[in-house]
Order: C-alpha cells, then structure tokens, then sequence
C-alpha cells in the first residue's frame, strides 16, 4: 500500500469513526448525514420512501438543489434494512475521485439503520401536520379528545406532555432565490430528526423574516431544552448570513394547554429576536412573563399601551431616520446615566438630553421621572412582546452627523 492509499484509509476509518459516534449519540440525521459526507467526500442527501428529504449536508444552497434534483454527477443508492427498502442515498462526489465501493456500501448500511430507527411508522404530510399545528395554536380545536385523536393520526402521542418551539431566521444581508422555503425545509427536517413525532408548521413573522413553529411530544423539560438547543445549533450550521432564533415553551401536560404553550413560546420569541438572543426559554423572560395573559386574551389592550407610550417614538425614527427610541431604551438599560448612554451611543450628552426632551415632547412622558421611566419601560417591553420591530436607520438630528458627534462640536 502506497504512502496515498494509506492516507485514504486513515481517512475512511476516522469518518467511520465520526459517523458511527453520531449514530451512537442520537444527534440526529443531519447530523448523520455530515458525517456521511465527510467519510465519503461527498455532498449527501437522504430520501424517505415517500420522497421526503430527511437531511442534507452539501456545501451550498446550489450544490444542494444540483444534488435534489438529480442533476449531472448525481448518484443514487438505495438504503435498505434487510430486505426492506427505508430510503435512498443521493450523492455527488466532491473530487475528481470516487469512494471505494466497501466503503460506499458501508456507510449507506449505517446510514439506512439510523433512518429505519428514527423515523415513526407512519408520517403525515407536511400539510396535514402544518394545518393541525395551526388549528392548534390559534384555538380553532380545543376538545382534549380531538387534539389527542387528530395528533395521533399523524403519529403524535401528546398524552403524556408536549412543548412548543419557535425557530426564527432573519437574514442579515439580501438573500438569492426562495430562501424562506430552504429555511422552512431545513428546520423541518431538523425538528423531525430531533424528535420523532414532532409536527411542524410555517409561522408568520412580523419582519423581514422566516418562522417555524413546531409541537414536540414530551414529558420533559430538560429533553425539549436539548431538542431547542439542538435545533439552533442546527440552522446556525445550515444557515450562514442569518440571525436565528429559537425559543421553547413550558411543559403542557395537557393537551388543551398547547395553546397557552404556542403563547409563551410565541413571547418568548419575541423577546429573544428583540434582544438578539439565539435561544431563549419563556421561563427565562423576567418580567415579560407577567405580560403573557394581555397578549393571550387581551392583544388590544396591550397595543393601547404601546401606542400611548413608545409608538410616537418608533413613528418619528421611521420617519427621520432618528435615534428616539434607542436613546430613551438605553438611557433606562443604564438607569439614567446620561453620561454612560452618550458613551454608548457614540454622541454627546447634549444631543442624548434633546433628544429625550424631543421624546417627552413626542409622547408625554419623562422618562427622567419615575412614573415616566415606569411607563416607557412598560411600554418598551409590550412592543417586544407584540413582536413589533424597531425601527432601523442613521441618526440625523441636529448636531448629531449620523450618531456621531465632533470634537469641535462637544464643546468640553
């Protein structure tokens, strides 16, 4: 064996190594099909009998949508376990080279156990499953015994507990062809290769971004955290260029609790996109939990309140391209230290005190008194909570030169 075939077979023997360690830890098919393709120096993909895709590993949106749709170089084998076919293999070498056929047979081997292992006996559409989590979430079916009946027709057992995900994806930079389909495909299939039984549907986002809501049958708080953890992980492996986040619920040992699990997942959401937190449980929003019932039975109310403390603020920075809101937002972060919100904010402490006289002025409070600073802080946390975007752009206001100020203009 020459010095080049012993480093091909090092090379094999610590991708199965990897391969098999991500089988054996339960990771979870993408996970599996990385391994894969790194053992055989090939972009994967893995196909369920009814044409699912369960997982890709491919180096780029493009050489993902060559490999699903068969193009040139692609190949197929079909994984089966005994005489029973699970799926197939799709695969593009990355070289100019092939791997070895033992070792292709291998790896399709392991993989094909994994996918017959992980995958429930029966899965619904994508439809189906989308249509019921929906009903679910906006309280269009609230009978236990309906929710237990259709959930179990798509192979989900919600007897003994479930929680709710909410995994979001804002891209930071303009993005080519439908990436929200690719977003949506790609948390899917991570949320299925998490747990079996998972039901998953598109949400709606408020903003420029995608959203995917997902029912996870447990009884467990600590295995919904990993499945959270694991699917953040996953998008932020998948997705390059995005800002994600993902957010979980409380245990609903009820099935008619789901609803209110949709709701503090759905805050929780909110919150963590807000303040750019990749994940976050709705356990761990403070003070925001106490605002849970107002967005739950009374949105209305809570909206009355935004728009008679912060709105003017957010409508005058969309407007001119100001800086209101921030300044008001972290003027309350550093209780009241016009000193250290100048610092922050890069300007002069004279522009921060115009602009918050420019704020009272705008929406009636001061937020240099109590009840001001009560209010607007209030205020602030409804708008986080209602999912309502900040508004983005340069400061222009008077002496400010776009958020800076100069040294001539400081005037100390």
């Amino acid at each position: 064996m020459n010095a080049s075939e012993k480093q091909r077979s090092k090379g094999a023997t610590g991708g199965l190594e990897k391969l098999s360690a991500a089988i054996e830890s339960g990771s979870g098919l993408p996970a599996v099909a990385r391994a894969g393709a790194a053992t055989l120096d090939a972009s994967v993909a893995l196909i369920d009998r009814s044409s699912a895709v369960l997982a890709v590993a491919a180096a780029s949106p493009d050489e993902e949508s060559k490999l699903l749709a068969g193009g040139e170089g692609t190949q197929v084998l079909e994984l089966r376990v005994a005489d029973n076919p699970v799926g197939e293999m799709r695969w593009r070498p990355r070289g100019d080279s092939e791997p070895d056929a033992a070792l292709l047979r291998m790896v399709a081997t392991l993989i094909g156990l994994e996918v017959e292992r992980s995958r429930s006996p029966e899965w619904a559409s994508e439809e189906a499953a989308s249509d019921f989590v929906r009903s679910l979430l906006d309280r269009s079916v609230t009978d236990r015994g309906d929710i237990a009946a259709r959930a179990g027709e798509l192979g989900a057992d919600l007897s003994d507990g479930s929680g709710v995900l909410i995994a979001r994806a804002v891209p930071r930079a303009a993005q080519s062809g439908d990436w929200r389909a690719r977003v949506l495909t790609i948390a899917v299939r991570a949320i299925r290769a998490i747990s079996a039984g998972a039901l998953a549907a598109e949400g709606e986002h408020t903003g420029e971004g995608s959203e995917v809501i997902a029912v996870v049958p447990t009884a467990e708080d600590a295995r919904l955290a990993r499945a959270a953890e694991a699917l953040v992980g996953e998008l932020e492996q998948e997705l390059t260029g995005f800002a994600i986040t993902v957010s979980r619920s409380r245990i609903a040992g009820d099935p008619v609790d789901l609803y209110r699990a949709g709701q503090e997942a759905r805050l929780a959401a909110n919150v963590g996109e807000a303040e750019g937190a990749r994940l976050l449980a709705f356990e761990d929003t403070g003070a925001y939990r106490l605002l849970l019932p107002a967005m739950s039975e009374d949105p209305a109310e809570l909206e009355r309140f935004y728009s008679e403390t912060v709105e003017p603020l957010v409508a005058y920075d969309e407007q001119y391209e100001t800086q209101l809101l921030t300044t008001v937002e972290t003027y309350l972060d550093l209780d009241g230290n016009v000193a250290q919100t100048a610092q922050r904010l890069f300007t002069h402490r004279h522009t921060i005190r115009y602009r918050l006289e420019r704020a009272k002025d705008l929406c009636g409070h001061d937020v240099t008194s109590t009840e001001g600073r009560e209010k607007l802080g209030l205020g602030l946390k409804a708008m986080r909570v209602l999912g309502i975007p900040a508004p983005i752009g340069p400061a222009d206001e008077p002496g400010t030169e776009a958020g800076k100020v100069s040294r001539q203009a400081d005037g100390d």
